[in-house]
Order: C-alpha cells, then sequence, then structure tokens
C-alpha cells in the first residue's frame, strides 16, 4: 500500500504582485522575439524614416513653400501619427498568437487573465520609445531644431507614450474581435487613417472646410499633435495637453475593459 497526498488546488484568483510579474514576464516574451525576428526591429525602424523623409521631400515644399519649415512642423505629427500606427502591431500580435493557438496555452496555465493582453502592450510601449528615439534623431539630421531643450523632449515622449497606451486598448479589442491578422490590418487602417489625416498632424486645419475643421478641432490626434509640437518647439502646451491626457482616460475606461471581457469569453 503507499499513501498519495493531494495536492492543493491552484487559487483561483491571481494575487496582484503575481500579475504584474506574470504581465512583465509576458512583455519580455514579446521584446525577446525581436531577436529571433530581427525583421521586426527593422520594420520598426524603416517605416518612421520612410514617412519622414516621404512627407518632408514629396509634400514640403507644396505645404509649406519650404522642406525645412514643413519638416520643423511635421515632425511631431509624425511622432504621433507613427505611434498610433505602431499600435496596430499590437493588434496584428494578439491576432497571430491567438490564430496560432499560443493563448491556448497560455489559458491552461495558471496566470492572470489580464497579463498577455497588458504583456504584450507594455511590450509594445517600450518598441515606442525607440522608434520614438530614432525619428528625432534622424529628424535632428534633416535639420529639425529643438528649441525647447532635454525637458521638452522627455515631456513629449511621456505624453506620447501615455496617449499610445491608452489608445492601444483600441487597437486590443480590434486584434480580439478579429479573425483574421488581415482583418485586424484591413479594420484598423480604417480606423487610424482618417483619425490621424483629418487632424493637425501634418497640416494645419485653417485649410480644411468648414465641417472637416471642426471635426478636427475635436479629434484627439489634433490635441496629442499639438501638446506635442508645443513641447518640441514652442506653444500652447497645457490646453491640448489636458484633453490628451482626457481622451486617453476615456479609451482605457471604454476599451480596455471591453477587451478584456472579449478575451475572457472568445478564450
Amino acid at each position: 500500500m503507499t499513501a498519495t497526498t493531494a495536492l492543493p488546488a491552484p487559487p483561483r484568483r491571481v494575487s496582484p504582485g503575481a500579475t504584474v510579474s506574470q504581465t512583465m514576464t509576458l512583455a519580455w516574451r514579446s521584446l525577446v522575439q525581436i531577436k529571433h525576428n530581427p525583421w521586426e526591429l527593422l520594420d520598426l525602424s524603416i517605416q518612421p524614416i520612410m514617412f519622414l523623409l516621404l512627407f518632408t521631400y514629396v509634400f514640403g515644399g507644396a505645404i509649406s513653400g519650404s522642406t525645412g519649415d514643413y519638416l520643423q512642423f511635421a515632425l511631431p505629427g509624425l511622432l504621433v501619427q507613427n505611434a498610433l500606427f505602431y499600435t496596430l502591431s499590437t493588434a496584428i500580435g494578439l491576432n497571430t498568437d491567438i490564430t496560432k493557438g499560443v493563448f491556448d496555452r497560455l489559458r491552461s496555465l495558471p496566470i492572470a487573465r489580464t497579463a498577455p493582453l497588458a504583456g504584450r502592450v507594455i511590450a509594445d510601449t517600450f518598441k515606442q520609445v525607440w522608434a520614438f528615439a530614432l525619428l528625432v534623431g534622424f529628424g535632428m539630421v534633416l535639420g529639425f531644431r529643438l528649441t525647447t531643450g532635454v525637458a521638452g523632449l522627455l515631456g513629449a515622449l511621456a505624453l506620447l507614450v501615455v496617449v499610445a497606451l491608452a489608445m492601444s486598448w483600441m487597437s486590443v479589442l480590434i486584434g480580439l474581435k478579429a479573425s483574421s491578422p488581415e482583418k485586424v490590418q484591413m479594420i484598423a487602417f480604417s480606423v487610424m487613417m482618417p483619425l490621424t489625416f483629418t487632424s493637425s498632424a501634418l497640416v494645419s486645419p485653417d485649410t480644411f472646410p468648414g465641417w472637416l475643421k471642426a471635426w478636427s478641432d475635436v479629434n484627439p490626434v489634433s490635441h496629442l499633435s499639438d501638446a506635442i509640437r508645443g513641447l518640441m518647439i514652442g506653444g500652447d502646451v497645457a490646453s491640448p495637453a489636458l484633453v490628451s491626457l482626457l481622451w486617453s482616460a476615456g479609451f482605457v475606461v471604454v476599451f480596455a475593459p471591453l477587451a478584456i471581457r472579449v478575451f475572457r469569453t472568445r478564450l
């Protein structure tokens, strides 16, 4: 006769400390993937530079009369555009993990349900910092002048990361609802493109028709672009930054619970 010892039942709830640890572990997993897929880092590096060169030297002269003047205006907006477009990779990465069964394996582990979602968002936020530094550095090589000093630059980075982190939850929801990575890209671009190109990110809204300017004035991308521009080259900062933070809070309040709910029901 051999005695058997009953194993303790796993806890139904994960403690906050364990949730944070699991989230950071999964965030590190997403970052380590770059080592095995360096093309991801190249894509993150080449696309911002391509947009910078394209808008500066193709459209800059026509819009501002001088590529230098347009670079000074457009670089903060391009930082915003790049940050928002890169949230699409969050959606595509999550959808790919789901369709390949990665989340099925994670579900079998005693981890917090929110850890895979939050881990992906945090990892992509670190990648945002790399893209920001690369774009600003290359812009300075082309002639961009930072007139507010290092404090303004760090403030712009902090605000951009906070807003991008908040808006990532919308991308997370799209990634969870779409049936394939291709549909994720189609849906997300249909949302991000109008938000970006009907804002003050790349051109002055004063040239818009009245109805479009009215939308641009409330567009969250306009407020974020104006705040980043003010932090980097001078101008009003407090009002657009406050509105951007309020929009960020709204995105988190609306989309984070929806994303978590869809994640739990789908998986």
